[in-house]
C-alpha cells in the first residue's frame, strides 16, 4: 500500500488541451467531474504531454512546481506522483497522488502506481464511451423534436404533446388554450431582404417567443412563417393576456437585417372546453380559424374563437 494523503483520477477529453476533470477521489464519493485548469497543475500537464509519469519527492522546492508553489503551500502538499493512463497509446487521464510529507517514493510503490494506472485504463474507456453515446443519443434526441430553421420545436413534437395535454385536459377537467400566430406581410420581407435575411428574421422571431413563453407552454414551429403555442391549465382569458403580451414584445422588438421596418404578428386563440372542441385536432382547426379572421381584419390583431361550446339540453 501507498501512504497518500489525496488519491485522484483525473480524466482528459478526447482532443482536450487546457482542462481536465476530477473522475473519482477517495477523499469524498461524492466530488465528480471537477474541472481543473492545466495551467495551475503543471504536473499533471507535464504526465499527459510527456505520457510519463510525473515523481515529486519535494514539492516546494521543485522547480515544475515554482509557478503555483504559493497556491500548494497553504494545502500542504509535499510530495506528488502523477501516472498516466494510457489506453491504446493514448493519454486518457492520470492517476494523481499527493501527500503531505516530504517523501522519496520506492521503486516498489511506483510500480504499484502504474499497475493501478493500467487497471483503470480500460474502466476510464468504458466510462468515456458510455458518456459518448449517452451524449450523442441525447444530440440525436433533441435533433428529432427540434425545427432545424428557427431551433424550437418541430411540429411532429407539439403533435405529441397536443395528444399528452389534451388527454390529460379531459381526464381532470383542466381547460387548456392553443394561440396560432404567424408573422404579418412576411412575403414581402423576403421579397425586399431576400430568402437568406428572411430565415434570419424567422430564427429571431422563434428565439423571441421561446423566450417569453412559460416552461410548461410548448412552442413550435408550424409551417412557414406560422408558429402555434400549447398552454396547458390555461383558461381562454389566461391566453389572451399572454397573446397580447407577446405581440408587444414582437411588435416592440427590432429585429436585425430589415432596417428599421417593425415587424408584427396576428395569432388566433381557442380553448377547451369553452369552445366547440372535441377533439386535440379541433383545437388547433380553430385557432387557426380565428388567426385566419385576425388576418383578414387588418393583422397586428388577436382574435378568438367565436365556435362557443353549445350547452346541453337539461330536458
Amino acid at each position: 500500500m501507498i501512504e497518500v494523503t489525496r488519491c485522484s483520477i483525473i480524466s482528459i477529453g478526447f482532443g482536450e488541451k487546457r482542462y481536465a476533470y476530477v473522475v473519482s477521489t477517495h477523499e469524498d464519493p461524492n466530488i465528480t467531474n471537477i474541472k481543473l485548469d492545466l495551467r495551475k497543475y503543471p504536473e499533471i500537464k507535464k504526465a499527459l504531454q510527456s505520457k510519463k509519469s510525473v515523481i515529486i519527492n519535494d514539492a516546494l522546492n521543485d522547480p515544475l512546481m515554482a509557478s503555483v508553489k504559493d497556491m500548494i503551500a497553504p494545502l500542504g502538499i509535499k510530495s506528488i506522483v502523477v501516472m498516466p493512463i494510457i489506453h491504446r497509446d493514448e493519454v486518457i487521464g492520470t492517476l494523481f497522488l499527493r501527500t503531505s510529507k516530504k517523501k522519496r517514493f520506492t521503486d516498489r510503490e511506483i510500480r504499484l502506481c502504474k499497475a493501478i494506472a493500467n487497471t483503470t485504463a480500460n474502466a476510464l474507456y468504458n466510462a468515456f464511451l458510455f458518456e459518448k453515446l449517452e451524449n450523442e443519443k441525447e444530440r440525436l434526441k433533441k435533433l428529432a423534436i427540434t425545427d432545424y430553421l428557427t431551433g424550437v420545436y418541430n411540429i411532429r413534437y407539439f403533435y405529441h404533446r397536443l395528444e399528452e395535454e389534451f388527454s390529460r385536459a379531459e381526464r381532470y377537467g383542466d381547460p387548456i388554450s392553443c394561440i396560432m400566430l404567424d408573422i404579418d406581410h412576411f412575403k414581402k420581407i423576403n421579397d425586399t431582404y431576400g430568402h437568406r435575411t428572411g430565415d434570419l428574421v424567422l430564427r429571431e422571431f422563434a428565439q423571441l417567443i421561446r423566450r417569453h413563453t412559460r416552461k410548461s407552454d410548448v412552442f413550435a414551429r408550424y409551417g412557414g412563417e406560422e408558429f402555434i403555442i400549447l398552454l396547458p391549465h390555461t383558461p381562454v382569458d389566461g391566453a389572451v393576456v399572454e397573446a397580447e403580451r407577446l405581440r408587444n414584445f414582437i411588435k416592440n422588438h427590432k429585429f436585425k437585417g430589415i432596417k428599421n421596418e417593425k415587424i408584427t404578428s396576428s395569432m388566433g386563440i381557442a380553448c377547451w372546453p369553452v369552445h366547440e372542441i372535441n377533439t386535440a385536432d379541433d383545437l388547433i382547426t380553430l385557432a387557426d380559424h380565428a388567426l385566419f379572421r385576425a388576418k383578414s381584419s387588418g393583422r397586428d390583431k388577436i382574435v378568438v374563437s367565436k365556435q362557443l361550446r353549445k350547452k346541453k339540453d337539461k330536458n
